[in-house]
């Protein structure tokens, strides 16, 4: 007799996953100090592990959908979780900052291919209702893990040593892979075949692609500050190594508000929940380059931009879903990663842009140029609002703006 599986369930699962997933993505950010202090770096150097990582899931989003289109996707849940659990123990054990990179690229191959097929599964296990809600409850995983993964495994780091909290990380990844084990769906259909024509068809397509560019844009200018949030608070705010774990998670739990305020708004009109979700989001950042240099006035600002940080997230993903739908239907789920990649994208430009602004210019300057991006975002949401216009006054059936 075929088990049956609770939508609710699996969702769950997916979280623990993303959970898992989510504190090695960030958990250099609580980091940093301890990898500049035993590899004798600079913070340029260490935010490599940031934008490293996020290179390594822009490739794996689409490399790794075109490689595994056919496999079986509880097969494939399973092999993305012991690749992850691979890397992790890999940046644990290394001997060089080379080697830890190494590790992070291995881990970020299943992160990418992670994100891309578990957005689709949790959109359809649900009602169309609820499709951007159940996104926001898998992404949820990603948002507690700044509220608890991130500074843990920071505070593990502190106490311990840095290599501590990616064996902390790898035992979370063991966990995930039981859950998806038991709790993901054996049957679920495969969607259609990802292939290369697949790719040009969803970039050469007006909509999506601008729709990729503001995921880059308004998502990755969050980035420029954050990945420099631990020296910023320390050195800029000069609040304690202590004090700086107990914030993250305060800013987690930002993050985590913001995630699911996001799903709920964006679910019937995605575009538009998102043009004022980053105007949020810009208005946020420059306050911080007025702010950033007092103790409490900054550090209230850190803790709103949290709120705008992964807000924008289930909007996004939900809205390439649409777009897709509408325009490419037989490469949804190449749509999907590409959209992985191009958070991704967006974290890689944000924390090298970061990485130079603070190398050059200072801390004080990454609020400017994280607020230009997310500003060349919102020009781009003001191209999306036109594009639709003759759409959904032709067609009752296209996609919600």
């Amino acid at each position: 007799m075929t088990k049956q599986f609770n939508p609710s369930w699996t969702l769950f699962a997916l979280a623990i996953s993303a959970f898992a997933i989510g504190s090695t993505e960030f958990i250099s950010v609580g980091l940093m100090p301890l990898l500049v202090s035993n590899f004798h770096i600079n913070l340029a150097q260490a935010g490599l592990t940031v934008s490293i990582y996020a290179i390594g899931i822009m490739i794996g989003a689409s490399v790794m959908t075109l490689l595994t289109g056919r496999l079986n996707r509880h097969r494939l849940m399973m092999l993305i979780m012991i690749l992850f659990i691979i890397g992790n123990l890999l940046a644990a054990s290394a001997p060089t900052f080379g080697v830890l990179l190494a590790g992070r690229v291995v881990a970020a191959l299943a992160h990418g291919i992670f994100m891309t097929v578990a957005s689709v599964i949790a959109a359809d296990v649900v009602a169309p209702a609820k499709r951007a809600s159940a996104i926001a409850i898998m992404f949820t995983g990603l948002t507690v893990a700044t509220v608890t993964g991130v500074p843990l495994g920071t505070m593990i780091g502190q106490l311990g040593g840095w290599r501590w909290s990616f064996i902390f990380i790898s035992m979370i990844g063991v966990i995930g892979l039981l859950a998806d084990y038991w709790l993901i769906p054996r049957n679920l259909p495969l969607p259609s075949k990802a292939t290369v024509r697949g790719i040009i068809r969803v970039l050469t397509n007006p909509q999506l692609l601008f729709a990729l560019l503001v995921t880059a844009l308004g998502y990755g200018g969050t980035f420029v500050v954050y990945t420099y949030l631990s020296p910023l608070l320390e050195q800029q705010m000069h609040w304690s190594a202590s004090a700086v774990v107990l914030i993250l998670v305060v800013y987690g739990l930002m993050v985590a508000l913001g995630n699911t305020l996001g799903g709920r708004w964006a679910n019937a009109r995605p575009l538009i929940a998102l043009f004022k979700m980053f105007s949020g989001l810009l208005i946020t950042l420059l306050i911080l380059s007025v702010t950033g240099y007092s103790h409490w006035l900054g550090l209230l600002t850190v803790l709103l931009m949290g709120i705008f940080a992964f807000m924008n997230v289930p909007g996004l993903q939900l809205y390439i879903v649409q777009l897709a739908e509408q325009n490419t239907p037989h490469d949804i789920t190449m749509a999907s990663a590409l959209n992985i990649s191009a958070f991704n994208v967006g974290i890689a430009l944000g924390s090298g842009i970061g990485g130079q602004v603070t190398t050059n210019l200072g801390l004080g300057w990454t609020p400017i140029f994280g607020a230009i991006m997310v500003a060349v975002s919102l020009v781009l949401l003001l191209g999306l609002i036109w594009l639709a216009r003759p759409a959904k006054s032709t067609d009752r059936h296209c996609v919600q703006n």
